[in-house]
Protein backbone atom coordinates (compact mmCIF):
# COMPACT_ATOMS: atom_id res chain seq x y z
CA UNK A 1 0.00 0.00 0.00
CA UNK A 2 1.44 3.76 -0.86
CA UNK A 3 2.34 5.58 1.98
CA UNK A 4 2.75 9.06 2.43
CA UNK A 5 6.12 9.48 1.56
CA UNK A 6 5.86 8.02 -1.55
CA UNK A 7 3.10 10.37 -2.31
CA UNK A 8 5.07 12.96 -1.42
CA UNK A 9 7.96 11.68 -3.34
CA UNK A 10 5.91 11.21 -6.63
CA UNK A 11 4.54 14.93 -6.63
CA UNK A 12 7.82 15.75 -6.50
CA UNK A 13 8.88 14.21 -9.59
CA UNK A 14 5.68 14.75 -11.48
CA UNK A 15 7.34 18.65 -10.13
CA UNK A 16 10.68 18.52 -12.17
CA UNK A 17 8.62 17.26 -15.00
CA UNK A 18 6.11 19.86 -15.20
CA UNK A 19 8.49 22.79 -16.57
CA UNK A 20 9.68 20.83 -19.74
CA UNK A 21 6.33 19.83 -21.02
CA UNK A 22 5.08 23.74 -20.31
CA UNK A 23 7.92 25.20 -21.87
CA UNK A 24 7.94 22.49 -25.40
CA UNK A 25 6.83 24.15 -27.84
CA UNK A 26 4.00 22.78 -29.99
CA UNK A 27 4.44 20.61 -33.27
CA UNK A 28 3.88 23.17 -35.89
CA UNK A 29 1.54 21.42 -38.60
CA UNK A 30 2.79 20.43 -41.82
CA UNK A 31 2.41 22.62 -44.71
CA UNK A 32 0.66 21.33 -48.14
CA UNK A 33 2.22 22.47 -51.17
CA UNK A 34 0.63 21.75 -54.63
CA UNK A 35 3.67 22.05 -57.28
CA UNK A 36 5.10 22.00 -60.77
CA UNK A 37 6.51 18.29 -61.56
CA UNK A 38 9.55 20.10 -62.64
CA UNK A 39 10.46 21.11 -59.27
CA UNK A 40 10.52 17.80 -57.63
CA UNK A 41 14.31 17.57 -56.80
CA UNK A 42 14.94 21.11 -55.79
CA UNK A 43 11.56 21.83 -53.78
CA UNK A 44 12.52 18.73 -51.73
CA UNK A 45 15.78 20.56 -51.19
CA UNK A 46 14.83 23.62 -49.99
CA UNK A 47 11.67 22.25 -47.70
CA UNK A 48 14.63 20.33 -45.83
CA UNK A 49 16.46 23.56 -45.53
CA UNK A 50 13.50 24.93 -44.03
CA UNK A 51 12.28 22.10 -41.68
CA UNK A 52 15.68 22.32 -40.25
CA UNK A 53 15.17 25.93 -39.72
CA UNK A 54 11.54 26.34 -38.24
CA UNK A 55 10.49 22.66 -37.50
CA UNK A 56 7.92 23.11 -39.58
CA UNK A 57 7.33 20.02 -41.95
CA UNK A 58 6.54 20.65 -45.83
CA UNK A 59 4.57 17.58 -47.46
CA UNK A 60 4.21 18.08 -51.85
CA UNK A 61 2.17 17.07 -54.43
CA UNK A 62 3.84 16.81 -57.89
CA UNK A 63 2.45 16.83 -60.92
CA UNK A 64 1.30 18.90 -64.16
CA UNK A 65 0.50 22.60 -63.19
CA UNK A 66 -3.11 22.61 -64.96
CA UNK A 67 -3.90 19.22 -62.99
CA UNK A 68 -2.91 20.95 -59.87
CA UNK A 69 -4.37 23.74 -60.33
CA UNK A 70 -7.59 22.18 -61.19
CA UNK A 71 -7.23 20.08 -57.94
CA UNK A 72 -7.57 23.03 -56.18
CA UNK A 73 -10.10 25.14 -58.33
CA UNK A 74 -12.12 22.07 -57.18
CA UNK A 75 -11.60 22.74 -53.55
CA UNK A 76 -8.42 20.31 -52.78
CA UNK A 77 -6.27 21.56 -49.40
CA UNK A 78 -3.55 23.57 -50.05
CA UNK A 79 -1.31 26.23 -48.62
CA UNK A 80 0.75 27.10 -51.37
CA UNK A 81 0.36 26.86 -55.11
CA UNK A 82 3.90 27.02 -57.33
CA UNK A 83 3.27 26.66 -61.20
CA UNK A 84 5.44 26.76 -64.18
CA UNK A 85 3.93 29.04 -66.24
CA UNK A 86 1.47 32.05 -64.92
CA UNK A 87 -1.42 30.73 -67.57
CA UNK A 88 -2.65 28.43 -64.40
CA UNK A 89 -2.05 31.15 -61.73
CA UNK A 90 -4.23 33.55 -63.39
CA UNK A 91 -6.81 31.12 -63.26
CA UNK A 92 -6.56 30.76 -60.19
CA UNK A 93 -6.45 34.55 -59.23
CA UNK A 94 -9.84 34.73 -61.14
CA UNK A 95 -11.58 32.16 -59.00
CA UNK A 96 -10.60 34.64 -56.03
CA UNK A 97 -8.25 31.54 -54.69
CA UNK A 98 -5.19 33.41 -53.64
CA UNK A 99 -3.95 35.30 -51.05
CA UNK A 100 -0.23 36.16 -51.87
CA UNK A 101 1.99 35.94 -55.14
CA UNK A 102 5.06 36.83 -56.64
CA UNK A 103 7.35 35.70 -59.93
CA UNK A 104 9.77 32.85 -57.79
CA UNK A 105 11.81 31.40 -60.21
CA UNK A 106 12.49 31.54 -64.62
CA UNK A 107 13.67 28.49 -66.70
CA UNK A 108 15.25 27.41 -69.87
CA UNK A 109 13.88 24.83 -72.48
CA UNK A 110 15.68 22.02 -73.72
CA UNK A 111 16.14 19.15 -76.41
CA UNK A 112 17.18 16.16 -74.18
CA UNK A 113 18.07 12.27 -75.94
CA UNK A 114 19.57 9.50 -73.86
CA UNK A 115 23.19 9.54 -72.07
CA UNK A 116 24.10 6.97 -74.74
CA UNK A 117 22.53 8.32 -77.78
CA UNK A 118 24.85 9.97 -80.60
CA UNK A 119 22.46 12.55 -81.79
CA UNK A 120 23.53 16.25 -82.76
CA UNK A 121 21.32 18.63 -83.21
CA UNK A 122 21.23 22.60 -83.09
CA UNK A 123 17.83 24.11 -82.40
CA UNK A 124 17.48 27.00 -85.32
CA UNK A 125 15.35 27.21 -88.02
CA UNK A 126 14.95 24.32 -90.82
CA UNK A 127 16.67 22.04 -88.49
CA UNK A 128 16.60 18.37 -89.02
CA UNK A 129 14.03 17.23 -85.79
CA UNK A 130 12.42 15.06 -87.81
CA UNK A 131 15.37 13.18 -89.42
CA UNK A 132 16.79 12.93 -85.49
CA UNK A 133 14.31 10.70 -84.45
CA UNK A 134 14.85 8.13 -87.14
CA UNK A 135 11.81 6.44 -88.92
CA UNK A 136 9.56 5.47 -86.71
CA UNK A 137 10.75 7.69 -83.25
CA UNK A 138 8.67 9.94 -81.44
CA UNK A 139 9.36 13.41 -79.90
CA UNK A 140 8.37 12.58 -75.93
CA UNK A 141 6.75 16.46 -74.80
CA UNK A 142 4.31 16.98 -71.99
CA UNK A 143 0.15 17.54 -73.30
CA UNK A 144 0.62 20.95 -75.10
CA UNK A 145 -3.72 21.40 -74.07
CA UNK A 146 -2.54 20.90 -70.00
CA UNK A 147 1.41 21.14 -69.29
CA UNK A 148 2.92 23.93 -69.46
CA UNK A 149 6.43 22.58 -70.89
CA UNK A 150 3.59 21.32 -73.82
CA UNK A 151 3.09 24.57 -74.72
CA UNK A 152 6.25 25.90 -74.17
CA UNK A 153 7.77 23.10 -76.98
CA UNK A 154 4.85 23.65 -79.59
CA UNK A 155 5.73 27.96 -79.48
CA UNK A 156 9.12 27.33 -79.63
CA UNK A 157 8.68 24.35 -82.51
CA UNK A 158 6.40 26.77 -84.31
CA UNK A 159 8.83 29.89 -84.14
CA UNK A 160 11.23 27.70 -85.59
CA UNK A 161 9.41 26.38 -88.35
CA UNK A 162 9.47 22.48 -86.83
CA UNK A 163 6.14 22.31 -85.37
CA UNK A 164 4.50 21.05 -88.86
CA UNK A 165 7.27 18.39 -89.24
CA UNK A 166 6.78 16.31 -85.75
CA UNK A 167 3.06 17.12 -84.87
CA UNK A 168 2.11 13.63 -85.98
CA UNK A 169 4.93 12.25 -84.26
CA UNK A 170 4.86 13.13 -80.56
CA UNK A 171 4.94 11.37 -77.23
CA UNK A 172 2.42 13.70 -75.06
CA UNK A 173 3.24 12.70 -71.85
CA UNK A 174 1.14 14.06 -68.37
CA UNK A 175 3.72 16.12 -67.14
CA UNK A 176 7.08 17.25 -68.19
CA UNK A 177 8.97 14.77 -65.68
CA UNK A 178 7.12 11.92 -67.60
CA UNK A 179 8.52 13.19 -70.84
CA UNK A 180 11.55 12.74 -69.15
CA UNK A 181 11.14 9.06 -68.63
CA UNK A 182 10.41 8.15 -71.82
CA UNK A 183 13.92 9.40 -73.29
CA UNK A 184 15.26 7.69 -69.74
CA UNK A 185 13.87 4.55 -70.11
CA UNK A 186 14.76 4.48 -74.49
CA UNK A 187 10.76 4.98 -75.08
CA UNK A 188 11.32 7.87 -77.37
CA UNK A 189 14.88 8.84 -78.71
CA UNK A 190 14.66 12.92 -78.16
CA UNK A 191 12.11 15.25 -75.57
CA UNK A 192 11.70 18.58 -74.80
CA UNK A 193 11.97 19.06 -71.11
CA UNK A 194 13.39 22.01 -69.10
CA UNK A 195 16.88 22.75 -68.73
CA UNK A 196 16.56 21.58 -64.77
CA UNK A 197 15.28 18.27 -65.80
CA UNK A 198 18.05 17.99 -68.32
CA UNK A 199 20.62 17.41 -65.22
CA UNK A 200 18.04 15.75 -62.79
CA UNK A 201 18.78 12.15 -64.51
CA UNK A 202 21.89 11.01 -65.24
CA UNK A 203 19.90 8.57 -67.59
CA UNK A 204 19.61 11.89 -70.27
CA UNK A 205 21.86 14.20 -71.74
CA UNK A 206 21.14 17.80 -73.11
CA UNK A 207 21.27 17.98 -76.99
CA UNK A 208 20.75 21.62 -77.16
CA UNK A 209 18.86 24.70 -75.20
CA UNK A 210 16.26 26.44 -77.34
CA UNK A 211 17.09 30.02 -78.18
CA UNK A 212 15.20 32.31 -75.35
CA UNK A 213 12.90 33.92 -78.35
CA UNK A 214 11.86 31.31 -79.72
CA UNK A 215 8.63 31.02 -76.62
CA UNK A 216 7.97 32.79 -74.22
CA UNK A 217 9.19 33.73 -70.88
CA UNK A 218 9.27 30.22 -68.77
CA UNK A 219 8.18 31.89 -65.34
CA UNK A 220 7.10 29.83 -61.98
CA UNK A 221 4.70 31.80 -59.95
CA UNK A 222 4.68 30.70 -56.45
CA UNK A 223 1.46 31.76 -54.28
CA UNK A 224 0.11 31.24 -51.19
CA UNK A 225 -3.44 30.16 -51.44
CA UNK A 226 -6.46 31.58 -49.20
CA UNK A 227 -7.19 29.64 -46.00
CA UNK A 228 -3.82 28.96 -45.93
CA UNK A 229 -2.35 26.74 -42.56
CA UNK A 230 -0.10 28.97 -40.00
CA UNK A 231 3.30 29.49 -41.22
CA UNK A 232 2.31 29.46 -45.15
CA UNK A 233 3.76 32.95 -45.09
CA UNK A 234 7.43 31.79 -43.89
CA UNK A 235 7.39 29.53 -46.16
CA UNK A 236 6.59 31.79 -48.92
CA UNK A 237 9.10 34.35 -48.08
CA UNK A 238 11.86 31.71 -47.42
CA UNK A 239 11.16 30.38 -51.00
CA UNK A 240 13.42 33.73 -51.67
CA UNK A 241 15.76 33.74 -49.04
CA UNK A 242 19.66 33.34 -49.86
CA UNK A 243 19.83 29.35 -48.68
CA UNK A 244 16.59 28.82 -51.00
CA UNK A 245 17.65 31.04 -53.93
CA UNK A 246 21.25 28.97 -53.84
CA UNK A 247 19.65 25.67 -54.00
CA UNK A 248 17.58 26.50 -56.59
CA UNK A 249 20.18 27.96 -58.73
CA UNK A 250 22.51 24.71 -58.40
CA UNK A 251 19.09 22.89 -59.83
CA UNK A 252 19.62 25.20 -62.99
CA UNK A 253 16.83 27.27 -61.84
CA UNK A 254 16.91 31.19 -62.02
CA UNK A 255 16.10 33.15 -59.01
CA UNK A 256 13.69 36.78 -59.64
CA UNK A 257 13.48 39.37 -57.72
Amino acid sequence: MPTRRHFVTGLAAAALLLPAAVDAAPARPPLTVFAAASLTDALQVVAKAYTARTGQPVRFSFESSGTAARQIAAGARADLFVSADSRWMDDLAGRNLLAARRDLLGGRLALVARAGSNIRLRLQPGAPLATALGPDGRLAVGDPRSVPAGRYAQAALTRLGLWSTVEQRLAPAQDVRAALAYVARGAAPLGIVYESDAYADRAVRLVSLFPAASHPPIVYPVAVLRGASAGASDFYRFLSSGPARAIFARYRFRPLG
